[in-house]
């Protein structure tokens, strides 16, 4: 359903190293930055990318929006977490683990990212 998903971001340098760092943990190689400074994750599933605004405004984190990452298991959610907390990144609604709800066990993990962006990584438990 998705082509791509781009966050705002004011230090660029500071949100290339975290988000080289959390999607590291899922193997996403290193972003690229192009010739406007936006810098790009390519995957074969979708890309992920980080911008200034073009408006010129500061970046902010959408209140109440979320950008879920799949996780593998529960053991590389916790690595991803605290490669985001490592990295400039902080931790953010409840601690990281399994919690049960209408859609089954999920295990969940959040962060912000250097920019105030929510983001989440998600298992689907077995």
């Amino acid at each position: 359903m998705y082509s791509h998903i781009m966050v705002g971001a004011n230090d660029i340098e500071a949100s290339k190293k975290f988000y080289d760092a959390v999607l590291g943990t899922l193997g996403v190689p290193p972003g690229n930055a192009d010739d406007k400074g936006r810098v790009f994750y390519m995957t074969k599933t979708g890309i992920f990318a980080i911008t200034k605004p073009i408006n010129g405004e500061p970046a902010c984190g959408a209140n109440g929006g979320t950008i879920g990452f799949a996780v593998e298991s529960p053991e590389q959610g916790n690595a991803w977490h605290a490669a985001g907390i490592a990295n400039g990144g902080t931790t953010c609604e409840d601690p990281p683990g399994v919690r049960e709800g209408a859609m089954g066990a999920l295990f969940l993990a959040y962060l912000r990212d250097p920019a105030g962006n929510k983001i989440c990584a998600l298992h689907r438990m077995g």
